[in-house]
């Protein structure tokens, strides 16, 4: 009697319910797409150089990693340490908001179905909370 082989489950199959390499590319370029376009994603956009493509590089890795794909971000870079990196940014809740809605947008353009999307953004929505280090409202202005 021969046995089965051990497959262990993949803790985080959000990779590939997504559709892959191919399916985080189109999310992040829809991602940079909507903030280039959303008046409530303006102050986060000014957080980026004006050329995207090494940003878009980075987040395609991370991305990818983060949801259960190929480990290729930490094996580059590092540990992402993603409050080291955004630390000299003011991120407060109108720019999680904005990040948020940037990515729910994302999301929508490259079709995820809906409970994908709704795992997905309660996720985001934990690592944007744990990212803000500042409680100044950036969509108050006063006048």
């Amino acid at each position: 009697m021969s046995a089965l082989p051990v497959v262990a489950a993949n803790p985080n199959p959000h990779f590939q319910r997504l559709g892959g390499e191919a399916a985080v590319a189109r999310l992040v370029d829809a991602f940079y797409r909507a903030m280039d376009l959303r008046d409530d994603a303006r102050a986060i956009r000014a957080m980026h150089d004006a050329d995207l493509a090494e940003t878009k590089a980075v987040l395609r890795l991370y991305l990818a990693e983060w949801l259960g794909g190929p480990k290729r971000y930490t094996a580059e870079r590092g540990q992402p340490r993603l409050r080291r990196v955004h630390g000299p940014f003011a991120i407060d809740a109108g720019a999680r908001d904005a990040w948020l809605a940037c990515m729910r947008q994302a999301l929508d353009e490259i079709g995820t179905e809906a409970a994908l999307r709704d795992e997905l953004l309660a996720a985001f929505a934990k690592v944007a909370d744990h990212l803000k280090n500042t409680d100044t409202d950036s969509t108050h202005r006063s006048h």
